[in-house]
């Protein structure tokens, strides 16, 4: 009798991506129609006249979001801006979402209500149309799946993989807001439980606990894009932290990057908090994670575009992989960034 016992790996070793890629590794595709599959912000379907777009999104409670201080119509609302912002991250326009959700008896009809009409809220700020979905029992808590569906333009859509060398790293918006509302949601959730009757303190830090409870998707910038005539050479969106993800560009271009620490934009009252945390901004801004903004690459011939367009900034540079990912420190030091944002596992 053999005491051979069957091969365990557990899925933090790996991690989240290293779990897709090995569950997908060597899968090929059958349909002429699946243009790209796993490995990007959405899977692209080609459908004739246009190119289909699709991404989903699961949340699932005590992993994604807490209801202690997570107010179910901004649940809602988040659930679709997240899954949007990935077709946004494509260059496309979404244009549908399915809404799946599991439901534990904690739940009444009426918090439903609260649910939908966050995601009703988001559908109609964004000109998209709910099509279908599913509801069913959880044995605990909530979990809700999303799936949008978008249109893009052959020659506009923009993946992940196809930067090139010497191609500049542009950033929108600011970084590092949504971590530090996560950061003062957390201390005041302690606070309550330490003290029930204690009231939050969270008028002033309206901007940083509104990144964090409500995002927005990047739609602006899409527009922007298209009255510019830019497209960008490789784009993803800033979920899991800029430093996540702009390793995740890297591997798949096969490229290194030069990032300037002095170019990284980040909020004035993100910048403040997090001193206040005795937090290295910097590091909350690569690490952070959950702003939905979107990190692009650009052709150099395209600089005197960016230029002119609102609320982007120029980062940085791609180079040869040899080179390594590197961030330029603002005191003139050369650092490799590695992944400590958001794990899944």
């Amino acid at each position: 009798m053999s005491n051979d016992q069957p091969k365990r790996t557990e899925i933090s070793e790996i991690g989240e991506f290293g779990l897709i890629d090995h569950l997908t590794r060597g899968r090929k595709t059958v349909q002429p129609s699946t243009l790209f599959g796993v490995g990007d912000d959405a899977a692209v379907i080609d459908n004739g006249d246009h190119l289909t777009v699709v991404s989903t999104d699961l949340l699932v409670e005590g992993v994604h979001f807490d209801l202690m201080y997570y107010p179910l119509k901004h649940l809602g609302y988040k659930a679709v801006v997240v899954n949007l912002s990935d077709i946004y991250a494509m260059n496309a326009i979404p244009k549908q979402i399915t809404v799946s959700m599991a439901l534990s008896n904690r739940f009444s009809v009426e918090a439903v209500e609260e649910i939908y009409a966050g995601i009703y809220a988001a559908c109609d700020h964004y000109g998209v149309d709910l099509v279908g979905g599913d509801t069913t029992a959880s044995p605990r808590g909530l979990l809700i799946s999303i799936t949008a569906i978008g249109q893009g333009e052959r020659d506009k859509l923009t993946y992940r993989h196809t930067a090139k060398k010497g191609d500049i790293i542009c950033i929108t918006g600011d970084l590092g807001a949504a971590y530090m509302g996560l950061q003062i949601l957390e201390r005041e959730k302690q606070l309550y439980l330490d003290n029930p009757g204690i009231q939050p303190a969270l008028e002033e830090k309206a901007y940083l606990v509104g990144r964090q409870l409500k995002p927005e998707a990047r739609r602006d910038m899409i527009e922007q894009f298209a009255s510019a005539r830019l497209v960008p050479t490789a784009m993803i969106d800033i979920s899991d932290g800029l430093a996540s993800d702009l390793l995740h560009l890297c591997k798949r271009s096969g490229l290194g990057a030069f990032l300037e620490e002095a170019n990284v934009p980040i909020h004035t009252e993100a910048q403040l908090q997090a001193l206040d945390f005795k937090l290295d901004p910097i590091t909350c801004a690569l690490s952070g994670g959950e702003d939905y903004e979107l990190l692009f690459t650009i052709d150099p011939k395209d600089v005197e575009k960016v230029k002119f367009m609102s609320d982007i900034y120029i980062a940085g540079e791609m180079t040869d992989a040899q080179d390594g990912v590197m961030l330029h420190t603002t005191g003139g030091n050369v650092h490799p960034i590695t992944a400590q944002g958001w794990k899944h596992f």
